[in-house]
């Protein structure tokens, strides 16, 4: 059996990028015999460009179920299932975050009817689903929604599989598959060995010298996800590349600030973020004549006490979107939509009305307040603990006085007497505005456990 899959997503980054539409066709080999499809609640909002692309809204997604209540049907529909989609990983991996957020675990046997494509049909100019739908005479309409993509994606499967005359889509589910596309020059345990766990992976060339640093959920999986891309800076990196490293951390925020002190340390030759230097915009907030405080920013040049730094104007509006996100703000007083009455966000609900005078000065301005807290509060001593690499431990990362100092690993059970103590058990490392950013995003999210510390001689883990 066949399970054909298609998604539409929120169009963000990292978690926030949640499912917003699916749709499951279960084939046969001759025809399809069951169908799922269901719009979903994201609780976050869709990206502006993703909703004009799809036509789904933030409005129509609100007494849409939300994942998980829809995760048991997406699990039994595709078990024992061969899970096939035109761009795979992407389809595939969005369920798969969204179940590990719920706490279980998504594996299935994938097949790529874009991979069949360039194999079965040749030297055509695009390869995108509509294109090779066309080509082969295939009606799909205007493609936009997952049901839209599904249906068209069975219709193509069935061509492809009439065409394969030489066992091409027996090979892709072969057991010798998935060396099909590492380069000739990586050993053959380069992948196998590597794990499914959270962590940073090294990519080094035949010097021994370390050309790519990352950060990942499922190192193997994203490893794959190198190997498997067609960017012309993804092939160079791995044509480059015979050997790779990795470090097991357990807890994505330690991955997280690994990986950039890591950059830093090394400079690798295809990392680009956070390798960078002399930050341009910064953050500013102000008092309008009605006494509210709205956020903007602006370059350096023009800003006398900047709240936060970055790299860019998009890293500005990212942050500032987080805000508003996070803590309910008007993206309108946030200086990310210009425009005469009520935002975007009051008419989903998601801004509680400053923008149209029905809510008081006093109460938005605590909010931002709130919201600029972790920024302005930056002399706390405190301790996160996250997840361990395994279930016996936990680690700790130490920041004394606002200044991070670095992380460790102790027994799930232990407990520390006094601050001191943190010396011996951390690995040091370097303080410096990405990994202040890291931080602050982190405990905006609230994720794991913080513990600030007023005594810190006396303050067990």
């Amino acid at each position: 059996m066949y399970a054909i899959v298609e998604t539409e997503t929120t169009g963000l980054r990292g978690e926030d990028n949640k499912i917003t539409e699916i749709c499951i066709l279960i084939h046969d080999g001759q025809k399809v015999v069951r169908e799922f499809s269901s719009l979903v609640n994201p609780e976050v909002s869709i990206k502006y460009r993703v909703s004009r692309r799809n036509g789904i809204k933030d409005d129509m997604l609100l007494r849409a179920p939300k994942f998980y209540e829809i995760a048991k049907e997406v699990v039994a529909l595709t078990k024992d299932c061969i899970f096939i989609s035109h761009h795979v990983n992407f389809n595939f991996n969005g369920i798969k975050n969204e179940l590990v957020s719920l706490g279980g675990v998504f594996k299935r046997k994938k097949l790529s009817t874009l991979r069949l494509s360039r194999k079965l049909i040749p030297g055509q100019q695009s390869y995108s689903l509509g294109a090779v739908c066309n080509q082969l005479g295939i009606n799909v309409g205007h493609v936009q929604s997952a049901k839209d993509k599904a249906e068209a994606t069975a219709s193509l499967l069935e061509k492809l599989w009439a065409l394969d005359t030489d066992g091409v889509f027996n090979f892709f589910l072969g057991p010798k598959s998935g060396q099909a596309g590492i380069p000739p020059q990586w050993p053959k345990s380069v992948v196998t060995n590597l794990p499914n766990v959270t962590g940073v992976y090294y990519f080094k060339n035949a010097l021994g010298k370390i050309i790519y640093v990352g950060k990942a959920k499922d190192i193997k999986q994203r490893v794959l996800s190198h190997v498997y891309s067609k960017a012309h800076k993804e092939m160079r990196l791995c044509f480059e590349t015979v050997h790779i490293d990795y470090t097991h951390t357990g807890s994505e925020l330690v991955a997280l600030l690994l990986e950039s002190d890591e950059i830093k340390k090394h400079l690798p030759k295809f990392n680009r973020a956070q390798k960078r230097i002399g930050y341009r915009y910064g953050i500013g907030a102000r008092r309008d004549k009605n006494g509210i405080t709205n956020l903007f920013y602006d370059r350096l040049s023009n800003m006398k006490s900047p709240l936060a730094c970055f790299y860019n104007q998009g890293e500005c509006r990212i942050f500032l979107e987080e805000l508003c996100e996070t803590y309910g703000l008007c993206p309108r007083f946030c200086s990310l939509q210009h425009i005469s009455g009520a935002c975007f966000h009051f008419h989903i609900k998601k801004c509680h009305g400053i923008c149209r005078d029905m809510e008081t000065v006093e109460a938005y301005n605590k909010r931002v307040e709130n919201a600029l807290m972790p920024i302005a509060d930056d002399k706390n001593t405190y301790i996160i603990k996250t997840a361990g690499r395994n279930t016996n431990e936990k680690s700790v990362i130490v920041v004394e006085n606002g200044v991070y100092k670095g992380f460790g690993y102790v027994p799930w059970k232990k407990t520390l007497g006094t601050f001191m103590d943190y010396d011996k058990l951390i690995t040091p490392m370097a303080d410096n505005n990405d990994v202040q950013k890291i931080l602050r995003r982190y405990l905006r999210r609230g994720d794991g456990e913080t513990i600030l510390i007023d005594f810190p001689d006396e303050v067990p883990i």
